[in-house]
This record gives C-alpha cells, sequence and structure tokens, in this order.
C-alpha cells in the first residue's frame, strides 16, 4: 500500500458495531491506546473487517483544534 498521508497507523481491530448506514470501527495502534474510527458499513463490508484483522488506520486532516475549560 502506498499513500500520501503522513499519518498511517498500524494497528488491530478490536471492536465493531455494526449499524444500518455507518459501523463504528475500534482499533488498537498500541497497548492500551485506542482510536475509533465511524466509516460507511457499505466500506465494512467491502473491507471484510473482523475483530481481530490487522489494518492501517489513516488520518488525514488540515487542523487539530486544542481546548480547555
Amino acid at each position: 500500500m502506498k499513500i500520501s498521508a503522513r499519518n498511517v497507523l498500524p494497528g488491530k481491530v478490536v471492536a465493531i458495531v455494526r449499524g444500518p448506514v455507518t459501523t463504528e470501527v475500534t482499533l488498537e495502534i498500541a497497548p492500551g491506546v485506542q482510536i475509533v474510527s465511524t466509516i460507511t458499513s457499505t466500506s465494512a463490508e467491502s473491507l471484510k473487517l473482523g475483530e481481530g484483522a490487522k489494518v492501517y488506520g489513516v488520518i488525514k486532516a488540515s487542523s487539530v483544534m486544542i481546548a480547555t475549560d
């Protein structure tokens, strides 16, 4: 796989919550570190995602905001 995004995080699928339109996929990218992605259910089916699958989380954002109380 080649991709222009710089933030490519290898991980393992640890949970999937399938819905009629979107599917929530939780990746463990390091011991105790998880990220969650919401993708279309069609994409989840196309990728044949399942718990334990080795995948990549690709983050492409123009900004990251920080806030405090």
